[in-house]
């Protein structure tokens, strides 16, 4: 039985009170697909500030018991986080907009790390989805594309994952990082019915990208991207069910993911 069909019904045995379905749901396997934030979380080059955390409290209270707290501050891209639609198109949906259908589902994983390992300027192709499809059956319609480049473990080694060590503007023309081709991005629009993209590189355009069609192209349809994904590796084909909540930020472009694979 497939992860999403299993979801569903664990769902509905909870007012049934099945000991079965929960069972069941137990065999399932859960990836993480997250990067933890911390001091290293990779940003954009030009992002002033990366990732901090201060602590407000820790240790034994006068009380006798323990109680720790923290405040944190993050730009809203970097790290393992969603792209929001309005972050690349106007009156798109923001991150606290984007319907939870379109953030959990049924997902596939394209594996072309062999040709983006090999080329750092590597665009995901429609011949690399044909070929998938040939293998793997056709994409499920609303299913969430995830693509495997290799990257993943590279993070965060900044001069691996980007491609360059350098921070600030003169990094942008330095970097190198395969992504979606355009092209391939407006074929799975008009072709396939997809709900998001994600990827384990630092965004959904390559490194020297200009113009960032590729964003451009998914999220004019309202179509959310994942970036800076972990453990890719470590999933199927198909197969799998993914749930990808970001912090809902009002009026949000962007946010920190929190993103998880379940399969069977």
């Amino acid at each position: 039985m497939r992860p999403y069909i299993m979801i569903l019904l664990v769902v509905l045995s909870a007012c049934s009170g099945s000991r079965k379905t929960t069972a069941s749901l137990d065999k399932l396997e859960w990836i993480d697909l997250t990067h933890a934030f911390d001091s290293s979380t990779l940003y954009w080059p030009n992002n002033v500030n990366g990732f901090t955390i201060k602590t407000e409290a820790e240790g034994f209270t006068p009380g006798g018991y323990y109680y720790s707290s923290y405040s944190i501050c993050a730009p809203e891209h970097g790290g393992t986080h969603l792209d929001a639609p309005i972050h690349f198109a106007s009156n798109k949906q923001t991150a606290d907009q984007i319907p939870l259908s379109s953030l959990t589902g049924e997902a596939v994983v394209i594996d072309v790390s062999a040709k983006a390992l090999a080329n750092r300027d590597y665009l995901l192709s429609v011949k690399d989805i044909e070929a998938w499809e040939k293998k793997n059956g056709r994409i499920p319609d609303n299913a969430i594309i995830l693509i495997h480049t290799g990257y993943g473990p590279y993070y965060p080694d900044r001069a691996k994952y980007f491609g360059t060590s350098k921070k600030g503007p003169e990094a942008i023309p330095q970097l190198h990082f395969p992504g979606i081709d355009p092209a391939t991005a407006q074929w799975l629009l008009d072709n396939r019915k997809i709900k998001a993209m994600g990827l384990d590189t630092p965004s959904l355009d390559f490194g020297q990208s200009k113009d960032f069609k590729t964003h451009q192209v998914l999220m004019g349809a309202n179509r959310p991207g994942f970036e800076n994904l972990a453990n890719l590796d470590k999933l199927p084909a198909r197969g799998i069910y993914v749930v990808a909540l970001p912090m809902k930020i009002a009026r949000g472009s962007g946010g920190p993911l929190r993103i998880i694979a379940a399969i069977r």
